[in-house]
C-alpha cells in the first residue's frame, strides 16, 4: 500500500527530505491512524512539561505519528512506526520523548532528543542524526544501496574498526551523528554505532554494511 501524496497534511512529511527519500516514503511507506496529542496539554502542563516541549511532541505526531516504513537493518529492523508520547526530563538536561515504536523487544527506546536528534536511550543517550529526516534518508539509503550493490558485506566490531575509508566522503544527508554514511569511488559504507555507544562502549556492537560495486546512480540515486 503507497502512501497517497496529498494525505500527507499537504506534503509536509516530505519536506526536508531528499529526492531519494521522497520516493522511498512516497512508494514504500504507509501511514497509520496516530491518536493526536494536543488533548494531553492541560494534562502535560500539570505535570510539569513545559509549554514549548509540547508543541514539538505535538508537531512530531501530527507530521511522523502513524508512519510505518520499510525495516532498518540494525536495531532490530528499528521503529514499527514513528509516534510521540509524553515527554521526559532527560539525564543530560533539556527534555525528549520517544519517537518510535519498537518492532520487537529491545533493551533500548527510541527517542527525540532535546535538539531534535533521533537516537537510542539505554544506558546513555546516543543521537545517531541530527534530526528524524536523517533516520528517514539513511533507511531510504539502505534500500536504494541493497538493490544496486553487486555485492553486500556486514561487518562486526573488531572488523568495523579494521575496515578503511580513504577515499571515503560523508552523505551529508543522513546528518549523521554516531551513525554515519560514507560514499566512496564505487561503494557505499554505512557505519552504525548505536548500541555501541548506548551500551558502555562496547566494540562487539558496532556495524557496518559495505555495498560495493555500483555506479555512479547506484552512489547518489537523486
Amino acid at each position: 500500500m503507497n502512501l497517497n501524496l496529498g494525505l500527507l497534511h499537504g506534503g509536509s512529511i516530505l519536506e526536508g527530505l531528499s529526492q531519494r527519500a521522497r520516493s522511498f516514503v512516497a512508494n514504500h511507506g504507509v501511514r497509520a491512524d496516530a491518536p493526536p496529542l494536543e488533548p494531553y496539554r492541560e494534562q502535560w502542563t500539570a505535570l510539569g512539561v513545559p509549554g514549548e516541549v509540547i508543541d514539538r511532541a505535538v508537531a512530531y505526531q501530527e507530521r511522523w505519528g502513524g508512519l510505518v516504513l520499510p525495516p532498518a537493518p540494525v536495531y532490530e529492523s528499528g521503529p514499527r512506526y514513528l509516534c510521540a508520547d509524553l515527554p521526559e526530563p532527560a539525564r543530560e538536561g533539556g527534555w525528549w520523548f520517544m519517537g518510535g515504536e519498537p518492532r520487537a523487544s529491545v533493551a533500548f527506546g527510541f527517542m527525540i532528543g532535546p535538539n531534535g536528534e533521533f537516537g537510542l536511550r539505554g544506558d546513555s543517550w546516543v543521537p545517531l542524526h541530527a534530526s528524524v529526516e536523517g533516520w528517514v534518508e539513511s533507511l531510504a539509503l539502505a534500500r536504494h544501496a541493497s538493490f544496486w550493490a553487486k555485492q553486500v558485506t556486514r561487518l562486526h566490531g573488531d572488523e568495523v574498526e579494521a575496515l578503511s575509508l580513504d577515499g571515503f566522503e560523508p552523505v551529508e544527508e543522513v546528518r549523521g551523528i554516531a551513525d554515519m554514511w560514507w560514499r566512496g569511488p564505487d561503494s557505499l559504507v554505512a557505519l552504525y554505532n548505536g548500541e555501541a555507544e548506548c551500551f558502555s562502549g562496547q566494540a562487539a556492537f558496532r556495524v557496518a554494511l559495505v555495498y560495493a560495486g555500483l555506479d555512479e546512480w547506484g552512489l547518489r540515486g537523486q
